[in-house]
C-alpha cells in the first residue's frame, strides 16, 4: 500500500533563500538610512562641552582695557625757543606752583630786551624835553599876555581921560581919536593873545597826551619783552608731579616744543579703548566695573573721544566712589563695561561653537541625550559669560557649546562613551 509522503515546508534551500532576501533588504534599508537621510558623525561625549539653557538676569557687557592716568595733566611747552642752560629738578619730582624747572637762554631775546629798554629810556627823555619846552612856551605866552594886559590898561586910562577932556573941550578931536584908536588896538591885541594862549594850551595838551600814549605803548611792549625773557625760565603751573621731562643741558628747544608734563596726583581717571563697532552705543554716564585686590570698583564714562584710530576710539572714565589703594599711573585695568540695564532673558553659555556658526545655529541634544542635531537660533546681546537667546531654544534644552571645527557639515552628532 502506497504511503503519501508530506513535503517539508522549511527545507534548507528555502531557509537560505529567505535569509539572503532579508539580508539584502537590511542592506538596502541601512544604505538608505546612512546615505539618503541626514549625515551623521560619531563623537565621544567626554570630548565635548554640554550646556543647559537657562533663564535668569542678563546685562549686556563688553570687556575693555583701560590705562590709569592722572585726573588732570598740564603739558609743558617751550613758550620761547632757546638753549637749555640749567635744570633745577629731575623727572618724577614733586613740584609746587611757580617752582622753576629749567632755564633756557636766547641771545636774540636778551638783545631785543636791551634795545626795548633803551627805546623806552629815550622816549622818556624826549617826552620830558617836550614837556619842558611846552611849559616854557606857555610861560612866554603868559608873559606876552601880561604885557598886553598892562598896555591895554594904560591905553584905557588915556582913552577915558581924553574922552573927559574932549567933553570939557580941553583937547581937540584929533588927539581924542588917537587915544581911542590906541585903546581899540590893544583890545584886539588882547583878544588875539587870549586866542593864541587858548590854542597853545590845547596843542600842548594834545602833544603831551600823544607822548604819554607813545610812552605807555612802549612800556607795554617792554613788559611783553620782559615776560618773554622771563618765560625762558620754565615754571610749574600747578602743584603736581613732573613726568616725561625731555630736556638735557645744551639741547636746543624750539618755541612750542613739548618739554614734559605735570600730573595732578590727587586723583586718577581711566582712559579706555573701545572697538568702533560700539561707537553709536557709547555715551556719557555708562558704567563699568573691575576687580582690584579682591574688591569690585565702579567707573563711569565722563568723556567720549569720537575720533577713530586703527578701528578703536577712546573714552575717559572716573571712579564713582573711592579710588583703589595702591593703584598707579600707567596700570592696565580689565573693565566690564555695561551697555544695558539688567533684564530677564534666556541664557546660552559662551563657547567655541560661535566661531563656526556665527550664532545662527547650534547642535541641540534629544531627550535621551544620545543624538545632537542642528537647530536654527537667533542670538541678541552678549556679555563675557552668556549670549541672549531670542529664538530657537528654551530653558532646559541642552546644547553643545564646545568647538565645532572637526564636525564638518554633519547634520547630526551621535554621542557615545569611550
Amino acid at each position: 500500500m502506497d504511503r503519501v509522503i508530506q513535503k517539508k515546508k522549511w527545507n534548507s534551500k528555502r531557509i537560505i533563500t529567505i535569509v539572503l532576501v532579508a539580508g539584502i533588504l537590511l542592506l538596502i534599508a541601512a544604505s538608505y538610512y546612512f546615505t539618503s537621510g541626514k549625515s551623521k558623525l560619531n563623537v565621544e561625549r567626554e570630548r565635548i562641552t554640554i550646556s543647559e539653557i537657562s533663564k535668569g538676569s542678563f546685562q549686556e557687557i563688553i570687556p575693555v582695557n583701560g590705562v590709569v592716568l592722572p585726573i588732570t595733566t598740564i603739558y609743558l611747552d617751550a613758550q620761547e625757543g632757546g638753549r637749555v642752560e640749567e635744570k633745577f629738578v629731575e623727572d618724577g619730582a614733586m613740584l609746587k606752583k611757580g617752582q622753576p624747572i629749567l632755564r633756557l637762554s636766547n641771545t636774540d631775546l636778551s638783545l631785543s630786551l636791551v634795545n626795548q629798554e633803551t627805546s623806552v629810556y629815550n622816549l622818556l627823555t624826549q617826552m620830558q624835553i617836550s614837556r619842558n619846552s611846552a611849559q616854557q612856551n606857555t610861560v612866554n605866552k603868559l608873559n606876552q599876555m601880561a604885557d598886553v594886559e598892562s598896555q591895554l590898561k594904560e591905553a584905557e586910562r588915556i582913552y577915558k581921560l581924553d574922552k573927559h577932556l574932549m567933553e570939557e573941550k580941553v583937547i581937540g578931536l584929533q588927539e581924542f581919536k588917537q587915544a581911542e584908536n590906541n585903546y581899540t588896538y590893544y583890545l584886539q591885541k588882547r583878544r588875539l593873545a587870549e586866542q593864541i594862549l587858548s590854542q597853545d594850551s590845547v596843542s600842548t595838551k594834545q602833544q603831551l597826551d600823544q607822548a604819554k600814549q607813545s610812552y605807555e605803548g612802549s612800556q607795554n611792549a617792554l613788559k611783553v619783552m620782559r615776560k618773554k625773557v622771563d618765560d625762558l625760565i620754565v615754571r610749574a603751573f600747578i602743584d603736581g608731579q613732573l613726568t616725561s621731562l625731555d630736556a638735557e643741558i645744551g639741547q636746543n628747544k624750539k618755541q612750542g616744543e613739548r618739554l614734559g608734563q605735570i600730573d595732578v596726583v590727587d586723583g586718577f581717571k581711566v582712559r579706555v579703548d573701545i572697538d568702533e563697532h560700539y561707537i553709536s552705543r557709547i555715551f556719557i554716564g555708562l558704567t563699568g566695573s573691575f576687580e582690584f585686590s579682591n574688591k569690585t570698583y565702579k567707573l563711569k564714562i565722563t568723556k567720549v573721544y569720537t575720533q577713530v584710530s586703527n578701528g578703536r576710539f577712546q573714552v575717559d572714565m572716573q571712579f564713582e566712589t573711592e579710588v583703589p589703594k595702591g593703584i598707579r599711573r600707567g596700570q592696565t585695568l580689565q573693565i566690564r563695561l555695561a551697555l544695558s540695564d539688567e533684564m530677564q532673558s534666556i541664557l546660552l553659555a559662551k563657547g567655541g561653537f560661535f566661531q563656526k556658526t556665527g550664532g545662527n545655529w547650534i547642535y541641540k541634544l534629544n531627550e535621551s541625550g544620545t543624538i545632537a542635531y542642528k537647530v536654527d537660533i537667533q542670538l541678541g546681546m552678549q556679555n563675557p559669560d552668556y549670549y541672549q537667546v531670542l529664538q530657537g531654544l528654551k530653558p532646559g534644552d541642552k546644547v553643545i557649546t564646545s568647538s565645532y571645527e572637526t564636525y564638518g557639515d554633519n547634520q547630526e552628532l551621535v554621542l557615545k562613551k569611550e
